[in-house]
């Protein structure tokens, strides 16, 4: 028990101790466009353009656009086969599987139990969280049966952003990031101190506040800043320990190294 707790503070002062993660430069093309989605691990690219989602690989690229619905608010593209679009004006999300064809669609204002939603992202199986506005919840919410499986205790401040993976769910207010588990239960809540964006990978977290990012492990609470070199930071993103920037037209590809 006491070689046990020994490793903890020694891995606890080790990481506190680290003073910024480095980055390591892989390469950056230029790309124009209005907002990035993501990269995946075989370079294919997903941004929007005028209200038409691309998905860019290699050889080809293919688009969807649905005008009837207005604004893209958002794009979700964690589960490659269950793409969620989210066109907040209208309160619907539409799914497309991995060539962009449609496979499903939610309208959250004709459901029995009508619900305003203001964020969605992706859940395991067929559901997805969203933030019911008039509520101030969470909900893990299955689109085929059209039932809310769990759902968060009220949440006090404004929404800034969310992002998820089959396990947990971040939920980033202007006072608290929390995390939730697929019951609901909230496993950890941080105080936001000036945070704006963030984005997970393998359950570590980054955070972004102005211009700077920051660095969250998994397994505890310490914030390291990433040393970005004054990188403009329009979107960002991590898939495994690859960082994406983009900023001025060009995304750029960067190694984490973690100490």
């Amino acid at each position: 028990m006491k070689y046990t707790y020994y490793i903890f503070i020694f891995f606890f002062v080790s990481i506190s101790a680290q003073e910024s993660v480095a980055i390591k430069f892989i390469d950056s093309v230029n790309l124009k466009t209005e907002t990035l989605i993501s990269v995946d691990n075989f370079n294919t690219v997903f941004y929007v353009n005028n209200n038409i989602i691309h998905k860019k690989t290699d050889t080809k690229t293919i688009t969807y656009n649905n005008l009837q619905l207005g604004n893209l608010s958002t794009v979700n593209t964690f589960n490659p086969l269950k793409i969620n679009l989210f066109y907040k004006d209208f309160n619907t999300v539409v799914v497309l599987d991995n060539r962009l064809a449609e496979v499903f669609k939610i309208d959250f204002s004709t459901l029995s139990t009508y619900k305003n939603v203001s964020h969605i992202t992706t859940g395991y199986d067929n559901t997805l969280w969203i933030f019911n506005q008039d509520l101030q919840k969470l909900e893990l919410f299955d689109y085929k049966t059209k039932t809310t499986r769990a759902q968060t205790a009220p949440v006090q401040s404004e929404v800034l952003d969310i992002k998820s993976n089959y396990n947990f769910c971040w939920l980033l207010t202007k006072n608290y990031l929390y995390t939730y588990n697929y019951f609901g239960s909230l496993v950890k809540k941080i105080k936001n101190t000036g945070y704006t964006a963030l984005t997970e990978s393998n359950e570590n977290i980054i955070l972004k506040s102005e211009n700077t990012l920051f660095y969250i492990p998994k397994d505890n609470d310490v914030k390291i800043p990433i040393d970005t070199s004054n990188l403009l930071i329009n979107q960002f993103f991590v898939v495994n320990e690859t960082l994406y920037i983009y900023g001025n037209n060009v995304l750029s590809k960067y190694q984490l190294k973690i100490q």
